[in-house]
């Protein structure tokens, strides 16, 4: 008989093995990762699927060295992990209690680009960046997506993908978040700290100034972008490939709706559709819900 490990379970097993108290641990968020809170360690548990850990081994030693050289990223717990109870993953961060009134600002964000991107290569080695890898297995495995809509999200990522390599990058190339937008920073007191660390790559510095743009989707105003770009010392709506990345992430985000689609999630095969709709009628101005 073979047993079937929930994230909760997986959670309190790795904090046991890890010298924490499994108890009382509460649920924040289930998306591709589970997030529970040890409110009385302090301790934010995040459980991932296994074939994350390569990506989490390196998410982990790369904040470790990032702290040491002053740089605001969240902080992994200090102990050994990333802990493996198949089929998942599970990493211990540093809790940052957040206030009531508001998230940190976008100008925030470009500030802590600005610092990350000006910092001397890490010793942790980062992987290339791929845009859209993992959308193609997503697409390919669903059950939830028509023919149709398997077949134009095939031929799309094809097309952007072939946009993206003709692309110049005048930032040039280094280590970068992979990941970049105002949803994952977070207030530590009067500071603000990056966090989601999973997608750290070597690629275009331009990847983690594109994804803040693309939030006009998500009502992000043209103020919060000029205060952004002055932040981070550069205007990338003075280049033409903008439009490319901004595609690549909305198409990106479909990856996690795919997903929640096919485990029968009504709200997230609802958003799912909307967003393709929009995308298919090219329809840039189109609102999205991120639930």
């Amino acid at each position: 008989m073979t047993m079937t490990v929930s994230p909760e379970s997986a959670a309190r097993m790795a904090c046991r093995e890890s010298g924490l108290a499994d108890r009382p641990l509460a649920q924040l968020r289930q998306h591709a990762t589970s997030v529970f809170l040890l409110a009385e360690e302090g301790v934010i548990v995040r459980v991932s699927p296994a074939s994350q850990r390569q990506h989490l081994e390196t998410a982990v030693s790369l904040t470790r060295w990032l702290v040491a050289n002053d740089f605001p990223a969240t902080e992994p717990v200090s102990v050994a992990q990333p802990v493996t109870y198949l089929p998942y993953v599970v990493t211990f961060w540093r809790h940052y209690p957040q206030p009531e009134d508001g998230a940190p600002p976008a100008g925030q964000l470009g500030a802590l680009l600005r610092a990350l991107h000006a910092l001397p290569p890490p010793p942790v080695p980062l992987p290339q960046y791929q845009p859209l890898a993992s959308l193609k297995s997503t697409v390919n495995s669903s059950a939830y997506l028509e023919p149709d809509l398997r077949g134009w999200l095939t031929a799309r990522r094809e097309e952007l993908l072939d946009a993206y390599g003709r692309l110049d990058f005048p930032l040039g190339h280094g280590h970068i978040h992979g990941d970049a937008y105002p949803g994952n920073t977070l207030w530590d007191h009067q500071d603000v700290r990056l966090g989601d660390w999973d997608e750290a790559a070597i690629g275009p510095r331009e990847i983690d100034l594109a994804n803040t743009f693309q939030g006009v989707r998500f009502g992000r105003t043209a103020e919060e972008l000029d205060t952004f770009s002055h932040q981070y010392g550069y205007d990338i709506r003075q280049w033409p490939g903008l439009g490319i990345l901004c595609e690549i992430r909305d198409l990106h985000t479909l990856g996690s709706y795919i997903r929640r689609a096919d485990r029968g999630e009504a709200a997230a095969a609802e958003q799912l559709s909307h967003r393709i709709k929009t995308l298919r009628s090219r329809d840039a101005q189109a609102r999205w819900n991120a639930a």
